[in-house]
């Protein structure tokens, strides 16, 4: 039987993270819900729980998506199905019959989807499907929660005669409204109602000469709301006809609402299936905020937590745009407990939150944000000291307090038990408290109990060194900086590095090396030595890194290379292919040429087809003979390839006429110098250079030297002369 106690899921913060849960929820009754949610008392039951939240989840990614689980609390209308003599309002079975249908929804697209839902479907399976319910009501109400007419004969004759006197009560009021309007008695509005009935503005002067009922009057007081006396009758009828009608419809309501109260128990389990589903779709959406997934869940005694992230604090940091660190940390028979040392604010505390909080969400039914290679095993019992316990209401100082929380551990340790401590062993003399706190520690692991304690006490980390199932840890940091890196290292105890950080704070080292003089040599000495590892393993780890990097680097800029190579490779030989085809082609018509114009010469056709032959059968000769398809593949490949080939001139000739056309769009451009007798000119788009000799009507004589020629000025452009000419050409 699984037990955690109300202290342990207060200490890792449980309760924030139901919050978050809940604030999920569709349906107040699954909020509720959710804010209950405790740890799993059997496993069989926590496997059922997140496997549904595992498939919901999944359902994201599938084409047939869950139907909506919504619905309106119905914990009313089951608490008047458990009173005698009560009936439900049409209001009421319209929720009944809403919920119905969700369910019946709900349990129609788990039978559907079976094979991609199985858990969900097999607990689908333990509520009944029917249509009584919702036949019963649909049979009594529309679709716009009225009751039908045909509910009853007693009601379909008194709706038939409240229409009959309604007609008359609004054809003699209409006659009355005309009348009196012809006779200028009725105010600009005409009519109104009071008290649900249609009366006439009349004029106050003219009151007197309306006969009816006066049912009030304006505010101002120039207009009184008048009944008129014909429709008296009429609306008297129609008020005891609505008062039969009703008596009529509680009835009905009576005899429907005595149907459905055995239906009482059915609804309540709609409703509680219904806010599961909810509280399974709120820890699915939960788990995608959070990229969480589900675990390996080993029987074995092994906790192998990689990639591990705190939840409130991953949600905290992606909020602010800020990273998270994720530490990976195992825990199995031969390494059952880890003490983690080293300086303050380096992630200790986070590190014992999260492998508790993981732990309490997986054994609640919810996925946890680690690697999908993680293992987990279930614990029993899962014991917490974290924070300041100081208890003023019991006015217990700290170290009481924490002694008490102690006994209760020995209590309650065994090895189904995970025990997590921060600061073990604190609030006393640090010799005598770090004492007692190794003997705990020694009975902790005498009874095969897994946890986790961060310290600065030595002696608990010479413990964990010496005891061969547990393990010295630290969090790792910067050696130049001293800056946290958030990162869990096993296998090493950490330094405090008290008198360092001292320094790095501005503590005159004066004062540093008088504290050194007042400790042990040979604790400053291991403290020392544990520290110069630490800067060691981080210079190490850096250069690791860095070669990683590189070699990683070198890989992709091969494999680049290599592909590169390839593309080329295959290139040249589907040219070189093509240049072959394209030479054999070649040969063979200038045979083909050459025979023609034999033939065209001699005129024998005898000799042309022998020769011809002799051709056709020395190229047979050189084909391979081949399969059909292989033939076929070969003449597919050579078309595609002079497929590319003109693909390739198609778009360099492309290219051309684009070039073509910037270039003639950049003389367009140019401004057009105005052309004289002795300029040195030439054609648009034309190398040679001449002189004009004469200008006349639009037409230049161009000498070109060895000759000259006619041209339109339009096609002529100016060639800019060497600067003697130049400068004489601009004087």
């Amino acid at each position: 039987m699984i037990r955690i106690s109300e202290k342990t899921l207060k200490d890792l913060e449980f309760d924030t993270v139901l919050d978050h849960v809940a604030a999920l929820c569709t349906t107040d009754y699954g909020r509720s819900k959710a804010l209950q949610i405790v740890p799993f008392g059997t496993a069989t039951q926590l496997n059922i729980e997140l496997q549904q939240v595992f498939e919901y989840k999944s359902s994201y990614l599938h084409d047939a998506r869950i139907p909506n689980h919504g619905f309106d609390s119905i914990n009313n209308e089951i608490k008047l199905l458990t009173v005698e003599n009560t009936f439900l309002e049409t209001s009421n079975l319209k929720k009944l019959v809403s919920i119905s249908l969700t369910n019946n929804d709900l349990l129609t697209f788990f039978k559907s989807n079976k094979e991609s839902y199985p858990f969900l479907y097999q607990t689908s399976t333990e509520i009944p499907f029917t249509k009584d319910i919702i036949n019963l009501i649909e049979a009594v109400v529309d679709k716009f929660g009225e009751i039908k007419d045909n509910a009853s004969s007693t009601l379909l004759g008194l709706r038939k005669e409240i229409n009959i006197i309604q007609g008359k009560l609004n054809g003699s009021f209409g006659k009355d409204l005309t009348r009196y309007n012809s006779l200028g008695y009725l105010d600009e509005i005409k009519e109104s109602v009071v008290d649900n009935r249609r009366v006439l503005a009349v004029k106050s002067m003219y009151r007197r000469k309306v006969k009816g009922a006066i049912m009030g009057n304006s505010k101002t007081g120039s207009i009184v709301y008048i009944e008129p006396e014909a429709t008296l009758q009429y609306s008297r009828e129609l008020s005891n006809l609505q008062y039969e009608e009703r008596e009529e419809i509680v009835k009905i309501l009576k005899q429907l609402t005595n149907s459905l109260r055995p239906f009482a128990a059915l609804l309540q389990q709609y409703q509680e299936y219904l806010s599961d589903i909810d509280v399974v779709s709120a820890k699915s959406k939960y788990a995608n905020q959070l990229n969480a997934v589900l675990p390996k869940i080993t029987e074995d005694r092994e906790l192998t937590i990689k990639e591990a992230y705190h939840p409130l604090l991953y949600l905290s940091n992606a909020a602010k745009g800020e990273k998270t660190y994720p530490q990976t940390i195992t825990l199995d028979q031969s390494n059952r407990i880890i003490v983690i040392s080293g300086p303050n604010a380096g992630g200790k505390s986070i590190t014992l939150k999260t492998i508790g909080l993981l732990q309490i969400m997986l054994q609640s039914g919810m996925l946890i944000p680690v690697h999908e290679y993680s293992r987990v095993c279930l614990f029993n019992t899962i014991l917490t000291d974290i924070g300041d316990n100081q208890s003023i209401e019991n006015h217990l100082s700290t170290y009481s307090y924490r002694l008490k929380n102690m006994n209760y551990f020995l209590r309650k340790c065994n090895d189904r038990t995970l025990f997590l401590i921060d600061e073990f062993g604190t609030g006393s003399d640090p010799e005598l408290g770090g004492a007692l706190a190794e003997a705990f520690l020694e009975v902790f692991y005498e009874r095969e109990s897994f946890g986790i304690i961060t310290t600065h006490y030595a002696n608990l980390k010479m413990l964990a060194n010496e005891l061969p199932y547990m393990a010295n840890a630290n969090m790792l940091f910067d050696a130049r900086t001293l800056e946290p890196l958030f990162k869990l290292y096993l296998g090493e105890a950490g330094s405090s590095f008290t008198f360092e950080v001292a320094q790095k704070n501005g503590i005159p080292y004066s004062l540093v090396n008088k504290a050194k003089k007042k400790v042990e040599r040979g604790k400053i000495r291991f403290d020392k030595s544990i520290a110069n590892l630490q800067k060691e393993r981080s210079k190490l780890q850096k250069t690791t890194s860095s070669l990683k990097t590189k070699e990683q680097k070198a890989t992709e800029e091969k494999e680049r290379l290599e592909k590169t190579n390839d593309r080329i490779q295959r290139k040249l030989e589907s040219y070189q292919e093509l240049y072959d085809s394209n030479q054999r082609m070649i040969y063979l018509g200038q045979k083909i040429n050459d025979l023609s114009e034999k033939y065209f010469n001699t005129k024998k056709k005898h000799e042309l087809i022998n020769e011809f032959i002799k051709i056709v059968e020395v190229e047979n000769s050189k084909r391979k003979k081949q399969p059909a398809k292989q033939r076929k593949a070969e003449k597919i490949k050579e078309q595609k390839i002079a497929k590319e080939v003109e693909q390739k001139v198609k778009v360099i000739r492309e290219k051309k006429k684009e070039e073509k056309k910037k270039e003639e769009k950049i003389i367009q451009q140019k401004p057009k110098v105005p052309l004289k007798v002795g300029d040195r000119v030439r054609m648009i788009d034309g190398k040679s250079v001449g002189t004009i000799d004469t200008l006349e009507k639009g037409k230049a004589i161009v000498n070109y030297g060895v000759f000259t020629t006619n041209v339109a000025v339009d096609q002529l452009e100016f060639v800019e002369t060497p600067a003697k000419s130049y400068s004489k050409r601009r004087k």
